[in-house]
């Protein structure tokens, strides 16, 4: 996640921690993580509930139809998912009208990435940042957000739809406030080893990981101390991670 979207408060949370719904856990060997994980979602589980925020996200955000955004988002996001370790689900892109430098997933495979970072980004700048989103779609960092915090009913009863949309919509609400807190330290270098990993796989220069972050630097530094990126509040520090991104880099060309 570059930088949390504007939140949406829930205020019927107590009302949905009474749904009890039933289901299992599955085990997998995640190749993003290189683990054995249990989870409450199976794919097709969690590409519904991705599916229902989706489409609530549509009636919040501003999404823009222009074909040449939309386009060059695709060509870039396409290939950039196949190169992914996470091919038992398919990725959705949308461009959200907004000029921060700011990108997001959700559970499912659906990134949005704001206008002004597409504005601002090289394709290959492009490429790292939907790399970045595809590695937490693929770690599944959000499901296992979402889980931790939500427990079993309510994770397993998004995925179902609760009782229907109506009672769906404050639980998704709740849903997309807990991924807008952001990723642990842990998780977003994770993300950044697996964009550049990504990228190059899908034949574009890792180094744009590099210099998307000094842009966001730049940016920040030209804004001043007034600027409230929370990009830099809530990730881990920017010189860390350029710093973790060129050390991956040189890890990936000298196994060339």
């Amino acid at each position: 996640m570059i930088q949390k979207p504007r939140v949406f408060i829930c205020k019927t949370l107590p009302l949905l921690l009474a749904i009890i719904f039933t289901s299992g856990c599955v085990t997998i060997y995640n190749p993003a993580t290189q683990r054995r994980e249990s989870l409450l979602l199976d794919t097709p589980e969690e590409v519904s509930m991705g599916r229902d925020m989706d489409q609530e996200l549509r009636k919040k955000l501003k999404i823009i139809s222009d074909q040449y955004y939309q386009m060059r988002l695709e060509r870039i996001g396409l290939k950039v998912a196949a190169a992914s370790d996470r091919q038992d689900l398919s990725h959705h892109f949308a461009v959200v009208k907004d000029k921060e430098l700011n990108a997001f997933a959700i559970p499912g495979g659906y990134i949005y990435v704001n206008s002004g970072l597409m504005d601002a980004a090289t394709d290959d700048e492009l490429a790292c940042v939907l790399a970045h989103e595809a590695g937490h779609v693929a770690a599944r960092h959000s499901v296992k957000k979402l889980q931790a915090a939500l427990g079993y009913q309510l994770i397993v009863g998004l995925a179902l739809g609760l009782s229907g949309k109506q009672s769906a919509m404050p639980a998704l609400d709740v849903a997309f406030n807990l991924i807008n807190l952001g990723y642990s330290r842990q998780d977003e270098f994770l993300a950044d080893r697996l964009a550049v990993r990504y990228a190059s796989r899908a034949g574009y220069n890792p180094q744009g990981l590099v210099s998307f972050f000094e842009k966001l630097k730049a940016e920040a530094e030209r804004r001043g101390e007034n600027f409230n990126l929370v990009y830099f509040s809530s990730h881990p520090p920017i010189e860390e991670r350029i710093k973790q991104a060129r050390n991956e880099i040189s890890a990936i060309a000298q196994n060339h």
